[in-house]
C-alpha cells in the first residue's frame, strides 16, 4: 500500500466507519449462534446510533450558518433514529413483544423526514429565492420515489400486500417504509447533482448511506412480509453501514468549506434526466404489465411523449440557462473571466492546495495612464485597447490559468504551478506590452504595473481576499516605483505602499498635444526611459575672468526616432504629471556620473552640475545615496554640484535645509537654479546652506540696457559675495552681457555666448582648449 493510500484508512473520516463496520460484522456472526451475544449486538447497536448522532452534533457545532442548520437537523434525524433502536431493544428483549409495528416506527419515519430537511439544507443552490429550488428537488424526489415504488410493486412489492393486506398499519407501515427511503434517496442524488465542489464527498457519503438504508428496509419489508426475518439476520449489517457511512460524512464535514450561495447554477444533465427515467419505465413497464387492450399500448406511448416533450424543454431551458450562466461569469467587453469568477477559481485552487499541497499565486495587473486614453481618445477607442490587452494576456498563459478582467483597467491572472513559472508568466506579460496598440490608426504604447503574490507555504488557511489583496499591494509598488519590473509581495509593502489614490493620481492634460499624439507620445517616454534611451548633453560654465571652462552642466535630451532630438520642454511635463521623476532621476545620475568618470579616467577634472527635483530634497536618504554613487566610481564629491529649483515648497524648508547641510558636509555643492524667476530668493540666500546661485536668463537679460535691472543684479551679486556664495549668470548670448557681468563681479557665465550643449565625447577636449586660451572671451 502507497502513502496515500495509508492516509486515507488512518483519516478519522475512513478508520472509524470501517472499524466498527468490522466489529458489528463480527459481533453479528456471534449473535446468531448465542443469545447473549445477540442482546450485546442489540445493545452495541444502540450505542452505534447514538455515537453517530454526537457525531452529527460535533459536526453541527463546528459549522456556520446554513451549515449548522442543516447539521443540527441531521444530528436530530439520527437522534430519531437512536430513540428508535432503544425502542426496539426493549420491545424485543425487555417486553418480549414484536417491536414491528411498534413507535419504533414513529422514529424512524422521523429520521427520513428530517434527514430529507437536513439534505435540503446542505444544497448549494444559487442566490434567489432558495426555498423554490428546495422546493423544486424535493417534488422530484416525490416523482422518482413514487415511480420506483410502481415498478418496486410490479416486481416485488406485491407479495408484501397481499401479506398484509388484512392489517392496514401493518400494509401502510410495509409500503410507506420504500417509498419513504426512496424519496430520500432521490432527493439526495438531486442535491448531489447540483452541488459544489467542496461539499459532494460529504453528500456523496449521504447519498450511499441512503442508498444502504434503502436496501435493508426493502428487504426487510420483504423478509417480514415472507415471515422469514429474525432479530440478527445479516441484513442488519445494512443498517450498521448506513450508520457508519453518516458518521463518516459528519466527520468529513468538520474540513468541508463552508456554504456560499453561487450567482447562476446550470444544472447537470444528470439532474435534467433523472427524475424523468423512472416515470418513463413506470409509465411504459407498468401499463404494458398490468394494463390490457388498446391502453396496454396507448398509455406508453403518450408518456414516452411527454417525457420527450419534458425533456426538450430542459434541454432548451438548461441551453439558455448554460448561456446566461456564462454571461454572469465573464466580463462583457473582453470575454475574460470576470471578478465572480475568478474569486470561484482561485477559492477551489485554494481548497485543492490545502489538500495537494499545490502552488497558487495571483497576478495583478493596471494598465498605466488608461484614464488619459479614455480622456483623449474616448471609449471606444479605450473599449478597443481593453480587448487588445485582454487578448495579449491571454495569450502570456498556459492552458488552465484563469485570466480576468475584474476593473476597468485592471485584469488578474489565477496561476497554479511552480512559484518560479508564476513569476516567468508574469515576466512575460509585460513583455508582451513592449509592442505597441493599434487603435483608431495611432500607435499606442501602453506599460502594466504587474504585481505577484504567492500563497506561502506556512500559511495553510490563507483566504481568497488575502492573497488578492497581497497582489493589489504588490502592484501599487510596482506604479508607485514607475518601473516595468514584476515586484513580488512582501510584508513590508503594506508599511510602504500608499493608498492607490495617492499613486495613480488624476491625469494632468498637457497643453498644444492632440489627445492620440499624447497617449502615443507618453508610452513611448516610458519606453524610453526602462530601454536608457534618454541621452545627456553638456553645457560648459565659463569662469568670466579667465574665460577657461569650470564645469558642466548636464541637460537631458531625447532623441526621439521620429520627432529628432527633444529637449526638456517638449516632454519634462509628463514626466513630472506621471510619476517619473524618479526613473528619469535615477537615469540622469548614472549616465552623467558614467560621463565623469571617463573625463577623470583621460586626466580632465571637470565638476558637473545636475538639476534634481525639489521633492528629492525632501528625502534624508538623498546625501548617502548620492555620496555612495560618487564613492563607488571613485569620484571625488566636489566633482557634483546638485541644482534646486527655487520654487521649493516652503512648508519643507526645515527638512529641505537638513538634507542640504548633509550634502555640503559630504562634499557635494548646493547651488539654486534660475535664482530671480520667483519671490522667495531672498528668504532662500538666508536661511539655505547652499555654494552658489544660477541668475535666470530672463533677470540678466537686460543688465546692459535697463539701469533698474542692473541695479538690482549688482545689488544680489554683492550680496551673494558677502554671504560667500558663487555667482554664475545663465543663457548669456551676447558679449555685452559678458563684458557687464564680468565687470561687475560676476563669478561664472553659461550660454549659447560660451558654449552650446554638446555631447559627452567633446567635452574633455572642450575643456583643454580653454585652458590655452588667452583671451577672455569669445568661445562661442
Amino acid at each position: 500500500m502507497d502513502e496515500r493510500g495509508f492516509r486515507l484508512l488512518t483519516r478519522p473520516s475512513t478508520a472509524v466507519p470501517v472499524v466498527l463496520t468490522a466489529g458489528f460484522a463480527v459481533l453479528l456472526v456471534f449473535a446468531r449462534v448465542s443469545e447473549p451475544v445477540g442482546i450485546a449486538y442489540e445493545f452495541a447497536t444502540v450505542g452505534l446510533s447514538t455515537f453517530v448522532t454526537t457525531c452529527a452534533v460535533l459536526a453541527a457545532r463546528s459549522a456556520e450558518g446554513r451549515l449548522r442548520t442543516a447539521w443540527s437537523l441531521m444530528a436530530g434525524a439520527l437522534a430519531a433514529w437512536a430513540i428508535g433502536d432503544l425502542i426496539w431493544l426493549v420491545c424485543d428483549y425487555v417486553l418480549h413483544m414484536s417491536p414491528y409495528p411498534s413507535p419504533a416506527d414513529f422514529f424512524y419515519f422521523s429520521f427520513i423526514a428530517l434527514a430529507i430537511y437536513a439534505i435540503l439544507s446542505l444544497g448549494s443552490f444559487e442566490t434567489g429565492p432558495r426555498r423554490q429550488a428546495q422546493l423544486r428537488i424535493a417534488l422530484d424526489g416525490i416523482t422518482v420515489g413514487l415511480c420506483v415504488f410502481l415498478l418496486a410493486w410490479i416486481f416485488a412489492l406485491r407479495s408484501v400486500y397481499e401479506a398484509y393486506r388484512d392489517d392496514k398499519l401493518d400494509l401502510v407501515l410495509a409500503l410507506l417504509y420504500p417509498v419513504a427511503d426512496i424519496v430520500a434517496l432521490a432527493v439526495a442524488v438531486a442535491v448531489l447533482a447540483r452541488a459544489a465542489r467542496g461539499q459532494r464527498s460529504v453528500l456523496a457519503l449521504l447519498a450511499v448511506a441512503l442508498a444502504v438504508t434503502t436496501a435493508s428496509d426493502v428487504a426487510f419489508a420483504y423478509l417480514v412480509a415472507a415471515d422469514r426475518y429474525e432479530a440478527g439476520s445479516f441484513i442488519d449489517i445494512g443498517w450498521v453501514v448506513a450508520l457508519c457511512l453518516f458518521a463518516a460524512a459528519a466527520l468529513v464535514s468538520r474540513s468541508a468549506p463552508p456554504l456560499r450561495p453561487r450567482s447562476l447554477v446550470v444544472p447537470s444533465n444528470a439532474s435534467l434526466w433523472l427524475p424523468y427515467i423512472p416515470l418513463l419505465l413506470a409509465g411504459t413497464v407498468g401499463p404494458m404489465m398490468i394494463m390490457s387492450g388498446a391502453e396496454k399500448f396507448v398509455v406508453p406511448v403518450v408518456v414516452v411523449a411527454v417525457c420527450l416533450r419534458q425533456a426538450v424543454a430542459a434541454w432548451e431551458s438548461r441551453r439558455l440557462l448554460s448561456h446566461a450562466a456564462n454571461q454572469a461569469l465573464r466580463d462583457p467587453l473582453t470575454g475574460l473571466a470576470n471578478r465572480t469568477l475568478f474569486n470561484d477559481r482561485l477559492e477551489h485552487a485554494l481548497m485543492l492546495r490545502s489538500r495537494d499541497d499545490r502552488r497558487v499565486a495571483v497576478v495583478s495587473l493596471d494598465l498605466d495612464d488608461f484614464k488619459l486614453v479614455n480622456d483623449s481618445l474616448g471609449h471606444p477607442a479605450a473599449d478597443s485597447l481593453l480587448i487588445q490587452a485582454g487578448r495579449r494576456i491571454l495569450d502570456c498563459v498556459r492552458t488552465g490559468d484563469t485570466v480576468a478582467r475584474v476593473g476597468g483597467d485592471e485584469f488578474a491572472l489565477l496561476l497554479e504551478g511552480e512559484v518560479d513559472d508564476a513569476h516567468l508568466i508574469a515576466q512575460r506579460v509585460v513583455e508582451a506590452f513592449n509592442e505597441p496598440f493599434v487603435v483608431d490608426g495611432h500607435q499606442i504604447l501602453m506599460r502594466p504595473s504587474v504585481g505577484v503574490a504567492v500563497a506561502p507555504p506556512d500559511e495553510a488557511d490563507i483566504g481568497p481576499q488575502t492573497l488578492i489583496k497581497r497582489a493589489d499591494l504588490a502592484m501599487y509598488a510596482a506604479k508607485k516605483s514607475r518601473s516595468s519590473l514584476v515586484h513580488t509581495y512582501d510584508a513590508d509593502m503594506a508599511l510602504h505602499v500608499g493608498h492607490p489614490a495617492e499613486i495613480t493620481g488624476e491625469v494632468e492634460q498637457l497643453p498644444h498635444v492632440s489627445g492620440a499624439a499624447k497617449v502615443q507620445l507618453l508610452g513611448e517616454l516610458r519606453n524610453a526611459i526602462d530601454n536608457g534611451d534618454l541621452t545627456m548633453a553638456y553645457q560648459p560654465k565659463v569662469c568670466l575672468r579667465n574665460g577657461h571652462i569650470v564645469g558642466v552642466e548636464a541637460l537631458l535630451r531625447w532623441p526621439h526616432p521620429q520627432r529628432g532630438l527633444l529637449a526638456p520642454d517638449s516632454f519634462m511635463s509628463l514626466v513630472r504629471q506621471h510619476g517619473l521623476m524618479r526613473p528619469v532621476t535615477n537615469l540622469v545620475l548614472d549616465k552623467v556620473l558614467e560621463d565623469a568618470v571617463r573625463w577623470h579616467a583621460s586626466g580632465t577634472r571637470i565638476p558637473v552640475a545636475v538639476n534634481l527635483f525639489a521633492p528629492f530634497f525632501r528625502d534624508m536618504q538623498l546625501p548617502a545615496n548620492l555620496s555612495r554613487a560618487l564613492i563607488r566610481r571613485d569620484l571625488p564629491t566636489d566633482l557634483l554640484t546638485v541644482e534646486i529649483t527655487e520654487d521649493l515648497v516652503l512648508s519643507d524648508l526645515a527638512a529641505v535645509t537638513e538634507v542640504l547641510r548633509q550634502l555640503r558636509d559630504r562634499g557635494i555643492r548646493v547651488a539654486i537654479d534660475d535664482f530671480g524667476s520667483g519671490y522667495s530668493a531672498l528668504s532662500y540666500l538666508r536661511d539655505l546652506p547652499i555654494d552658489e546661485i544660477k541668475l535666470d536668463r530672463f533677470f540678466i537679460a537686460p543688465v546692459h540696457r535697463d539701469g533698474r535691472a542692473a541695479a538690482v543684479v549688482r545689488a544680489v551679486i554683492e550680496l551673494a559675495h558677502d554671504l560667500q556664495i558663487t555667482v554664475v549668470a545663465e543663457g548669456v548670448e551676447e558679449a555685452a552681457t559678458a563684458t557687464w557681468l564680468r565687470d561687475r563681479g560676476c563669478d561664472i557665465g553659461q550660454g549659447y555666448y560660451f558654449g552650446r550643449p554638446m555631447d559627452a565625447s567633446g567635452v574633455a577636449d572642450l575643456v583643454r582648449i580653454s585652458a590655452d586660451l588667452t583671451e577672455p572671451m569669445g568661445l562661442g
